[in-house]
């Protein structure tokens, strides 16, 4: 039987590939670096060389995760609406990432890696909200927490087949008017 190589190229980002996949499959309980070994055609050793066990490569995913996503809503621009469509898009688009980074308990959520990421995506959440008109919600001090709930609440929502089917089959386009109502002015 051929030894297996660890010659791969980019060995640490085709085994996080292979990660993003397997739990695409079938979720992070899913997922053993044997399997991840395997798939990439590699030892069993190497994922372990490069993540240390499962919650570091998890850790991997989050921080990945969380950067992806603060890019996203950087990218969409200054408004709240277009920073929260974003969000539920990259939820929908990056299940895997979305299904891991929320779920602390599985990585190490205190790495400053991580920290950082989760940092600066909840900096460009609540850079829609300094772009608002001010009103009675923008002032309040769980603005950001308002906003993050109402989107993550949407996405999750979204993502578990839970909302009406009249919505539509465009997430995004779907979470608008239940954004708009995050600080609409009542009456």
């Amino acid at each position: 039987m051929a030894r297996q190589s660890y010659h791969h190229g980019d060995l640490r980002r085709a085994i996080l590939d292979a990660a993003i996949e397997v739990i695409g499959e079938s979720g992070p309980s899913a997922m053993s670096l044997r399997e991840l070994a395997r798939r990439v055609g590699v030892s069993h050793a190497a994922p372990q060389h490069h993540f240390g066990d499962k919650a570091g490569l998890l850790t991997a995913v989050a921080c990945q995760g969380f950067e992806l996503l603060a890019d996203a809503m950087t990218e969409a621009g200054g408004e709240l609406l277009d920073v929260g469509t974003a969000y539920v898009d990259f939820a929908v688009t990056h299940r895997a990432h979305f299904g891991v980074m929320f779920q602390p308990k599985l990585y190490h959520a205190d790495a400053p890696e991580v920290r950082a990421a989760r940092e600066r995506a909840g900096l460009a959440l609540a850079g829609g909200l300094q772009r608002m008109p001010a009103g009675p919600g923008t002032a309040s001090a769980h603005a950001p927490l308002a906003a993050w709930s109402i989107v993550h609440g949407f996405a999750t929502l979204w993502l578990a087949g839970a909302l009406p089917e009249d919505m539509g089959d465009d997430p995004a386009a779907a979470a608008r008017p239940v954004i708009e109502l995050l600080f609409a002015r009542g009456g």
